[in-house]
């Protein structure tokens, strides 16, 4: 599988993880939705991000997903798998895991509770190690669920301190301006979404 880079384009959907009536995972539906994105044209999947319903998922319960997703992309498209956790051992091992499967990288958001600057760029500095800097990684910004607010300035701190920071999802509003200041600050992450 190829590596998840700064010049990654094209559409990379944000896909939700498939359960049945009882809470279980549906490998089947899975599997459709997968052949359905690519058969629309997708050039990327993330999974297990927030609309991935991730925190539901045990980490047995994760490792299959993604394992059901990447076999059935079979290197056609990148795949990114959200790997944020409470704590970096987890984030770590499930890191692991999935590059050791062939993902493409990881999507990482702040943890809640962060507050200072200094503090969420701390975050990421430490994310970074647990994970390796080896790892691609996008940097997830999503406050309305994570409580962190992230400036285009602590941003563009991040992704200088860890060049493995290829790509920023956005999610807050005023989506542009945001997304704008950090492309004006010259940070070296060029792919923003």
């Amino acid at each position: 599988m190829p590596k998840l880079t700064k010049d990654a384009d094209g559409v990379h959907v944000i896909a939700p993880t498939p359960f049945d009536e009882k809470g279980a995972l549906d490998l089947t539906s899975t599997a459709r939705m997968v052949e359905r994105y690519l058969e629309a044209g997708a050039t990327g999947l993330t999974i297990l991000g927030i609309m991935g319903e991730a925190p539901k998922l045990t980490g047995a319960e994760a490792r299959l997903f993604v394992k059901e997703v990447l076999v059935r992309v079979d290197s056609r498209v990148l795949v990114t798998v959200g790997v944020s956790a409470p704590g970096f051992a987890a984030m770590s091992d499930l890191t692991k895991a999935v590059m050791d499967m062939g993902a493409s990288g990881v999507m990482i958001a702040p943890a809640s509770g962060l507050r200072t600057d200094d503090q969420i760029v701390g975050y990421f500095d430490d994310a970074v190690e647990a994970i390796g800097a080896d790892v691609p990684f996008v940097l997830q910004d999503y406050p309305q669920t994570t409580t962190v607010v992230m400036s285009p300035k602590v941003i563009a701190r991040i992704i200088e301190a860890n060049p493995s920071c290829v790509m920023l999802k956005h999610e807050d509003w005023p989506g542009l301006c945001v997304t704008r200041r950090s492309r004006a600050s010259g940070s070296a992450c060029a792919n923003m979404c």
